[in-house]
């Protein structure tokens, strides 16, 4: 008797529903968002864009980045930047690095010292670039 009402009461094993969002048979349910098809960028393009943005997640960078926007000669050397941003030379160096690297700025060794200036319209691509990757169609 145990046994019979231990199977009459047991519990009948779980289904999971369907994931949300699931198509089943590649039908599309009504009111589903259009497929994202041709209007992505390319691998190596959203890769190239990262790496700028990357460059650009640091405060320190955009600092200096703005320095060099704002010096009336359109560059600035990095003897001149240590101060304001209150870093060592080297540690200045490296964040230009990672900026001439991503193509932002470019780099001219003058004797002892680098002379940094930005890239023409590479901030303005930056710019258009987030327009394209951000708009929706409309």
């Amino acid at each position: 008797m145990t046994s019979t009402a231990t199977a009459a009461t047991a519990t009948p094993p779980r289904t999971s529903p369907p994931a949300r969002g699931r198509r089943e048979s590649g039908v599309r349910p009504e009111g589903c968002c259009p497929t994202v098809t041709g209007g992505g960028l390319a691998e190596v393009e959203a890769e190239r864009l990262a790496r700028s943005f990357k460059a650009l997640g640091d405060p320190t960078r955009v600092r200096l980045l703005s320095l060099i926007a704002a010096s009336q000669s359109g560059e600035a050397c990095v003897c001149d930047m240590t101060d304001v941003v209150g870093l060592s030379q080297p540690t200045v160096s490296h964040h230009m690095r990672q900026l001439v690297d991503v193509g932002l700025v470019t780099r001219e060794q003058r004797g002892r010292w680098a002379y940094y200036a930005i890239v023409g319209d590479a901030l303005a691509g930056l710019r258009l670039d987030l327009g394209v990757v951000l708009s929706t169609g409309s």
